[in-house]
Formats: C-alpha cells, structure tokens, sequence
C-alpha cells in the first residue's frame, strides 16, 4: 500500500481505534464488576445452549477469557474490549470503500467518543458482541449486494448468526436489509435469488441450539422478551416512557451527536447519485431498530441501550456527511451546518465519555449521591464480600451455609467478590423468574442455614421469617462512597442487611402473580431441569472439571 495522504488517514483511524483498545483494557479492571457483569459470568460457570433471558455468546466468551486469564475485572470484560474494537474496524472499512480515507478517519474519531460505545466497550454486556456482529454483518452485507458474491453472502450471514448468538434483537437486522431491498428496484430481484437466503439460513444454523433450548424449556426466553416488550399487558400510550427514552438516547449519544445522527438520516433519503444507494442501506440497517424501539417506549418502558446497534450504521452516515473531506454532498441542505457543528459534536462525546470513565475509576465529580448511578452500581462490593465470609465464619456450620440474595444482581455480586467465589442462590419468590431457577430446586437447599444480603431491614425480614425457619436480627453493614467526594462525604452511598438464616424450608422460586402473566408455564418455570439424588453433596462450590448446569446439580 502506497503510504500518501489518504492512506495516512486510513492508517491513522487503525492506529486510533488501536490506542483506545488498550486504554479501555488498561481501566477495565479499575472498578469493579456492576451487577449484570458478574450475572453474566455466573452464567460462564454454568454453560448451557441457552439461558433464560439472553441468548449464550456472552457466557461462552467470558468463560474462554477467564480460563485463559483468571477471574478478574479485565479477564471478564475482555469480550466486551475486543468486540467493540472489531465493530468500529468493520466501520471504518465501510466508510472508507464509500467514501474514502477521511470518512474512515471520521469515523474512528467518533466511534471511539460517543459515550454509548464506550460503556458497550467497557462492561461485560452482550451489547458489544452484538455490535461486532451488526458491523460484520453490514459490511458483507454491503458487498454482497456489490457483487452478488456467495462468498459475501455467507460471511454476512456468519455476522448475522453471530449476532444473534449475543443478543435477540439481532433479528432486526435481516429485516432492516429486507425492507431496504425490497423497496429499492435494482435490489429487488437479488430478493429473488439464493443469496439473501443463503445469508439468513447460514445465521439461522448458527443459532438453531438456542431454538432446540427454548424449545426443550418451554420456550422461556421468548415468554421474557414477550414479557418485557409489554405483551401481557393491556395497550395503552405512555408519554412519560417515551421522553425517558428520548432524554436516554440523547444522552447515550450526547446532545449534538444524536442532533447530527438525525440529520444524516434525513440527508441519506435526499442523496442522489451513483452511490446513494449505500446511504440507504446505511439509512435502514440503522433507523428501523432505533424507530422500533422509539414506538415500542410509547407502551413499556424501554432502556436506552436497547437499540445501540442501530447507532453503528448511523456514525457512518454522520463521519461522511459532516466529518469527511468529500466535497459531493456540499450541494445538500444542512450539510454546512452540521459540518460547522462537527467538532463541538466529536468534542462534547469525548469530554462526557472522559468525566463518565473518571467517575467510575476515581470518583472526583461533586455530584449528589442519590444522583450519583455510577457510584450506587459499582461502590462496595469487594467490601461486602469481604463481610459475608467473616459472617459466613461464625455460622454453627459454615461449610453448610449457602449465600443468598433476593435478586439475581445480588446473587452474582456475592459470587464474584466473596473469598472462594462460591456457588450462590437467589430466592426468586417475591420478585421475577431468572437463571438462577434453572441452577436450584429447594431439595438442594432444604434443612440448610443462609447468609443473606438485602437492601430492606423491615419487609425482608418478614419474607424470610417465611422461608426460613429463624431469621436472625440483620447487621448493617454501611458503604461509604468510592474514592473522593466533594458532595455527601459523610452519606453512604448504599447501606447493606446482612442476615443469618436457619434451617431453609423451602420457596426459592417465582410465585406468579394473579391474573395475566406470558411467563407462567405449565408446571414450574424448569420442568426439565432433573433434580439431583437426595444424597447428593451440597453443591456449593463449582466442580471445575463440570461442563453442563446438570452436571454441577447431579454433585
């Protein structure tokens, strides 16, 4: 490759996204893990096809980094750190066959700044893998519609399977290029040709374990997706969740970035040309998920990283209209406006993401502790495992004695950062069904004491005095504020019950509540689950030679 001027800047957008893999790898085991992040690795230690409410990728791929590394903050996000990075290359490539080298530098610059990619890089979530999967996929996607090669075809569909290995709405996706195809007349008939198809069977081949769990488990996964998208709900408009997502994205994106991502969704409908038809394959692989969800938060409430994906397609459409060099889409209306408004977009992410990243590694920010999110998910944890061994210690038989929470987040937290990191339980009755009710039946448990961790010293008392036969008084354990705080340096940033429990009698799972429920199933929410032998050992500790969640059951 001849190293000219366009060249440099191609070279310099690797070297750019190159830098930021590895300061993100040099923070990530700077804070410890938040709730979902040891949640997801408690599912690494129980590999299965598929798992209640996610799809698997992100299990497998935390349990090769922590085979290979150990368990540690880094190990577990590691996934997360080399998605992204793969994601934001397959970005750059797209934009610099389109628009050349300086749309690919563009494009580095701002996917490495907004904000919303940079918490998908950092935390172990299966947003990153998805991303890396969405990127392949439009990018092979792209080509493959170029050349109608079946190469190209089978590496999209690779992507696409890929994709939705790491996270349901992946689906979107296929749906989002069915629609761009069959609205456009030159691509119409490649509908008619094995290509396309080949692309969605190769994915479908990828993710048919997935279907053979859900189908073997009553289809769980697809009642919580269900659930959670408000089916079992009557309909009805909710303004408030609509503005809470609006306000959510904007601030994912940062103000002026989702200003600039808007445009470029109106000026790639208006981009006439012989390459006009990439704008609108980037136009619709990136609005109709986001414009999915956008209706969806008109009825439930949904969360602002939901349609992350869809943003990747959109930070190519803004790195060529307002960053790029080219000067073909000058004559479009806007498109001075936004390039004006460019560095003070690119600039504002970087100096969000920077203060957001700041916070959680050392907190320095004079913000108000009960506004304070970043403090509340990731402030204490070490210390509270710490206090749960010493407690467990004192129990009358500690190697008996099983830790609980009444939430899978407060379960997996007890997991990772106790000494020894045991097996632990979530009692699930009072709040909703998760993956814990596939690892425990009360046959494991009963007759067994508990160390249980709670933020209610009232209510939970008196729903374990149900499920235990006595419940002692709970200790406080107070967790005061990570690193310096100019504001509320003397308030606990969360406040702990420790209880000891006695003698459980039984009730670990969900109790469906009155009327309408798409989660309930016939029987119990793991009727294939085999329960263990009576006289089996007590599985506290996971058998590192087990490979299966029936196994580590069976003892």
């Amino acid at each position: 490759m001849k190293f000219d001027l366009k060249n440099r800047d191609l070279v310099w957008a690797g070297i750019w996204i190159g830098l930021f893999f590895m300061l993100r790898f040099w923070v990530a085991g700077m804070f410890p893990l938040v709730p979902d992040e040891t949640n997801y690795w408690q599912w690494s230690r129980h590999p299965d096809w598929g798992y209640y409410d996610q799809a698997p990728l992100i299990a497998w791929a935390i349990r090769m980094c922590t085979l290979a590394l150990g368990h540690t903050e880094t190990a577990v996000r590691l996934p997360s750190l080399l998605a992204m990075a793969l994601a934001s290359a397959y970005l750059v490539r797209l934009a610099h066959r389109w628009a050349g080298a300086a749309a690919a530098w563009h494009t580095a610059l701002l996917t490495q700044g907004v904000l919303l990619f940079n918490v998908g890089s950092l935390l172990a979530t299966p947003d990153a893998l998805q991303a890396a999967g969405w990127a392949g996929a439009s990018y092979h996607g792209a080509r493959a519609m170029e050349t109608d090669s079946r190469g190209q075809w089978v590496a999209a569909g690779f992507w696409f399977g890929f994709g939705l290995l790491s996270k349901y709405t992946m689906i979107l996706f296929p749906v989002s290029v069915f629609l761009f195809m069959l609205l456009h007349p030159p691509f119409r008939k490649k509908l008619a040709a094995g290509g396309p198809w080949l692309a969605v069977a190769t994915g479908m081949v990828l993710f048919s374990p997935v279907i053979y769990w859900n189908a073997t488990h009553e289809w769980v996964s697809v009642r919580h997706v269900a659930h959670i998208g408000g089916a079992d709900t009557p309909f009805a408009l909710h303004p408030k969740f609509f503005l809470e997502f609006l306000g959510s994205q904007a601030g994912l994106l940062t103000p002026l970035v989702f200003l600039l991502m808007f445009s470029a969704w109106i000026l790639a409908c208006k981009e006439e040309g012989g390459k006009a038809w990439l704008s609108r394959y980037l136009f619709f692989t990136s609005v109709i998920i986001v414009a999915g969800f956008t209706l969806l938060s008109l009825h439930t409430r949904v969360y602002g990283n939901w349609p992350g994906a869809g943003y990747l397609a959109g930070a190519v459409l803004c790195a060529v209209y307002f960053g790029g060099s080219t000067s073909r889409f000058t004559h479009l209306p806007g498109v001075a406006l936004g390039r004006r408004l460019w560095p003070y977009a690119v600039g504002s992410a970087y100096l969000i993401s920077g203060l957001v990243i700041l916070q959680a590694v050392h907190p320095v920010l004079p913000v108000p502790l009960k506004w304070d999110r970043i403090q509340s998910e990731v402030c204490g944890w070490p210390r509270l495992g710490t206090a749960v061994h010493a407690l467990k210690a004192r129990m009358p038989h500690p190697d008996e004695t099983f830790l609980f929470g009444l939430h899978y987040q407060m379960a997996s937290e007890l997991a990772f950062y106790t000494p020894g990191r045991p097996k632990t339980v979530s009692i699930n009755r009072w709040g909703r069904p998760n993956v814990y009710d596939f690892w425990w039946t009360d046959t494991d448990l009963k007759g067994k004491d508990g160390i249980g961790v709670t933020y209610d010293p009232t209510s939970h008392t008196r729903r374990l005095s149900a499920v235990f036969e006595r419940v002692d008084p709970p200790e406080r354990l107070e967790i005061p504020p990570c690193g310096r705080s100019l504001q509320g340096a003397d308030t606990p940033v969360k406040i702990f019950y420790l209880y000891r429990c006695y003698g459980f009698k039984g009730g670990l799972q969900w109790v469906p509540p009155e009327g309408s429920d798409v989660r309930k199933i016939a029987n119990t929410i793991i009727p294939s689950l085999p329960r263990r032998p009576p006289n089996a050992g007590f599985p506290l500790c996971a058998n590192p030679r087990s490979t299966s969640v029936r196994e580590n059951l069976r003892g």
